[in-house]
C-alpha cells in the first residue's frame, strides 16, 4: 500500500493514446491478419524450399509489407470488378476483364519487386508460382480466422 491518497473519479484522466495504438485498437482484424500472414509465411519457408526468410523479425516485417500490398490490391480488384459488372458493351467488358487479369498478375510481380526492393536476398518469395500460392493460402487464411472470429469474413 502507498500513502497517496486515491484520485478521484472525476479528475482522473487517461493519457491520450498513441497514434499507433489508436489505429490497432479500432483495426483489431487488420492485427489479427498480420499474425495469421506470420504463421502462413513461416509455414511457406519451412515446407517449400523456394520461400527463405532468415530471421522471424523478416518475416514479420514481410507479414506487413504483404498485408499492405494486399489490402491494395483487393481494393484494385473491387474496383475493376465493379466496373466490369456495369460494363454494358462488349468492348467495356473485355477492357474490364483484361484490366482484372493484370491486376492479378501483376500484383504477384509487384509483390516479389517490393519483397525484393525492401529486403534484399534476405527474404526471397520464389518465382511467379510460390508467391500465387502463397498469396492464394494468405487469402484464404485471412478468410477462416475472419470467419472463425466474425462469423464473416468482412467484420465491418
Amino acid at each position: 500500500m502507498t500513502d497517496r491518497p486515491a484520485p478521484d473519479a472525476e479528475s482522473e484522466t487517461r493519457p491520450p493514446r498513441g497514434r499507433l495504438r489508436a489505429w490497432v485498437v479500432a483495426h483489431p482484424a487488420d492485427v489479427i491478419d498480420v499474425f495469421v500472414y506470420v504463421i502462413v509465411l513461416n509455414l511457406a519457408v519451412q515446407y517449400l524450399p523456394a520461400v527463405i526468410s532468415e530471421t522471424f523479425t523478416l518475416s514479420l516485417l514481410t507479414a506487413a509489407l504483404l498485408k499492405v500490398t494486399l489490402e491494395v490490391v483487393l481494393l484494385l480488384k473491387a474496383a475493376v470488378l465493379a466496373r466490369l459488372r456495369g460494363a454494358t458493351t462488349r468492348w467495356a467488358k473485355t477492357i474490364s476483364a483484361l484490366m482484372l487479369w493484370v491486376v492479378a498478375a501483376g500484383s504477384k510481380l509487384v509483390v516479389l519487386w517490393l519483397v525484393d526492393i525492401a529486403f534484399g536476398g534476405a527474404v526471397s518469395l520464389g518465382g511467379f508460382i510460390p508467391v500465387t500460392l502463397l498469396v492464394i493460402a494468405l487469402l484464404v487464411s485471412r478468410a477462416a480466422v475472419r470467419r472463425l472470429l466474425y462469423g464473416t469474413t468482412v467484420p465491418d
